[in-house]
């Protein structure tokens, strides 16, 4: 049943009791000291396991200590954030309330600098809903307002006079507003279904398209079966890659929250739960390797899986290392197309990939040196290179272009190779647009106007579209071409 209403002005003197987790915070703080564990230092995971037997309270204040957040970084409701400081302003008593251990939470209250005084778990007591309540009702006898965002939050609100109801909806909102004298109301930002696919990027899947390479080149167009594999294995490296995605977001979330543009990822901005995001990426990783079952690639999947993800864990701090290993998996997904399809993937063909890709790699760590650089300078963000960088960066990236054109030229001098098409000589196209697009590529990029990776940057750009037309008729051309037609 309702609570009998009370008057606003009344409710305004009430003491205000804020939690942290998912209420003033888009977070939760001990699910992300666990992340720290395992992707930090994983050897201590067993020790964690040791520290839950003794207690959730137990384990909360060992981890806040051995792996805190940073507050600073922390993605905050602003919403909420605003209106707690109009009432601090206005002389309301502020409190913080909630069951996460209290070194994390006086990191936060310090520097918010908002609150009276904080009640949190202390290694002993799991400060969370019955405990939170009867606290909070010893601590204010004389009523007070409690914010909060759960249904462990429900016991709280019973004692308390009002609540003020935080990202809550659905059948939980239905049943907080039919019980509980309502002060204020935060309505829920998003939804879980976007910002998982959000999360998945399936704008990178784009990439997956180079497993038609080996098909189109080998002139296999028409074979239903080399279609087959080739989607299957599309497919298959899709949700593989989805999977990793979610991992590696789960692994950077410290520090994309202190860059420009990776702090609106859904891990990041507390948009997206890392539990429900890891979980979803376990379904996907279990899809792919099916997939790769069907299509006969599961030993270079697990290859593509256990190379992306030490590049997450380990490789994508090792200067160099990174971008060879980014140009490598680039050419991995033309290996398979080769396999499901049943072509052979020739040594003039990996040759370009590995130099071709290794300036698309280079040209995406320039994107993100470069704009380091603009702001100041220092070190990138967990990968160890320096703003000023950016020079011999952009140097080996064109170079690896060149070559990348030059190994496309030979590959058309060699007798042998012109022999497999009808007219030889208009392939010529393909380095010269091959040449240009990566000319134009790195001039954006120094310029700074390319901020993603370069495949996907290519197939929301028209001018690529452009450019992979021509290569496409000049390719079709050269293998269709009539006898006779030449004007030569």
């Amino acid at each position: 049943m309702r609570k009998a209403r009370i008057k606003t002005d009344v409710l305004n003197k009430l003491p205000l009791a804020v939690d942290l987790d998912g209420s003033l915070v888009c977070c939760d703080l001990f699910v992300e000291s666990l992340l720290r564990v395992f992707f930090s230092k994983p050897w201590k995971v067993p020790l964690v396991a040791v520290w839950l037997l003794k207690g959730r309270a137990y384990a909360k204040a060992r981890l806040a200590k051995d792996f805190p957040p940073d507050p600073a970084d922390l993605p905050y409701d602003g919403r909420l954030l605003d209106w707690l400081r109009a009432e601090r302003a206005g002389g309301r008593t502020l409190v913080l309330a909630t069951a996460s251990d209290q070194y994390a939470a006086r990191l936060v209250a310090d520097h918010l600098g908002l609150f009276d005084r904080v009640f949190a778990s202390n290694g002993q007591v799991n400060l969370k809903s019955a405990q939170k309540a009867d606290l909070l009702a010893a601590a204010f006898p004389d009523g007070f307002v409690y914010a909060g965002n759960a249904a462990a939050d429900m016991a709280v609100w019973r004692r308390a006079d009002a609540a003020v109801l935080i990202n809550l909806s659905g059948d939980l909102l239905r049943r907080a507003e039919d019980t509980f004298e309502v002060e204020r109301k935060f309505a829920p930002i998003g939804n879980t279904a976007s910002s998982l696919i959000k999360a998945i990027r399936p704008q990178q899947w784009a990439k997956n398209v180079l497993v038609f390479l080996p098909m189109l080149v080998g002139q296999a167009w028409s074979n239903l079966a080399a279609w087959e594999g080739a989607l299957g294995a599309f497919w298959a490296l899709c949700f593989t890659a989805s999977s990793v995605y979610l991992l590696n977001d789960a692994a950077d979330i410290d520090a994309d929250r202190r860059h420009l543009h990776k702090r609106f990822r859904p891990f990041a901005s507390g948009a997206l739960s890392p539990a429900v995001g890891l979980s979803v990426g376990v379904v996907l990783v279990g899809l792919g390797f099916a997939l790769g079952t069907v299509v006969h690639v599961v030993a270079l999947l697990c290859i593509y899986l256990a190379a992306t993800t030490l590049y997450s864990f380990w490789l994508k701090r090792v200067v160099l290392v990174d971008v060879f290993l980014l140009a490598g998996l680039y050419t991995i997904r033309v290996v398979i197309g080769g396999v499901t399809s049943g072509i052979v993937v020739s040594d003039w063909l990996m040759a370009f990939c590995c130099f071709f890709f290794l300036s698309l790699a280079l040209a995406k760590r320039v994107a993100e040196v470069d704009a380091l650089e603009a702001r100041g300078g220092g070190v990138l963000s967990r990968r160890g290179y320096f703003g000023s960088d950016g020079t011999i960066l952009r140097m080996m990236g064109v170079g690896a272009g060149f070559v990348a054109a030059l190994v496309l030229a030979l590959y058309l001098q060699d007798s042998s190779n012109a022999a497999r098409y009808r007219e030889p000589f208009l392939l010529w196209v393909l380095p010269a647009v091959v040449l240009f697009w990566l000319c134009r590529l790195w001039l954006m990029a120094d310029r700074g106007e390319m901020q993603e990776d370069p495949l996907v940057f290519a197939f929301g750009d028209k001018t690529s579209w452009a450019a992979a037309l021509f290569i496409a008729a000049a390719f079709a051309a050269a293998v269709l071409m009539p006898w006779g037609l030449r004007p030569w």
